[in-house]
């Protein structure tokens, strides 16, 4: 199954949250990637019918199974990309932008080498 770039976005903000806060909000994803509540609103509505994610009884996001991989997936690659390019003497903060930027497009072949590549010189 293909999923767009913007999905992508909003499941690794979801996981991000997750991580740092312990519970999903959709005002505080609105405010992770710097979109409207109203965008927020239609993503979580299209992501829950495709069932990477559900809420509970709190209204509070939850990442379901399917959400959970592809999240998990794209946060890997960021956090692997910013430590890469952080490495190479980009700053932190344009590290974090260009990773986010090349996570999603980056080929499955090309990041297993990466990965390779640092775990060997680590």
């Amino acid at each position: 199954m293909t999923i767009h770039k913007s999905a992508e976005d909003y499941l690794e903000a979801m996981l991000m949250l997750k991580e740092e806060r312990g519970y999903i909000r959709s005002i505080d994803v609105a405010e992770k990637l710097g979109v409207t509540k109203p965008s927020v609103s239609y993503a979580t509505k299209r992501l829950r019918e495709n069932g990477y994610i559900t809420t509970d009884q709190a209204g509070m996001i939850v990442l379901l199974e399917p959400g959970m991989e592809i999240a998990e997936r794209i946060y890997e690659r960021h956090k692997l990309l910013t430590a890469l390019l952080t490495g190479l003497g980009v700053s932190p903060e344009t590290a974090r932008e260009d990773a986010c930027k090349i996570e999603h497009d980056l080929s499955e072949e090309t990041f297993n080498v990466i990965r390779r590549h640092i775990s060997r010189h680590s």
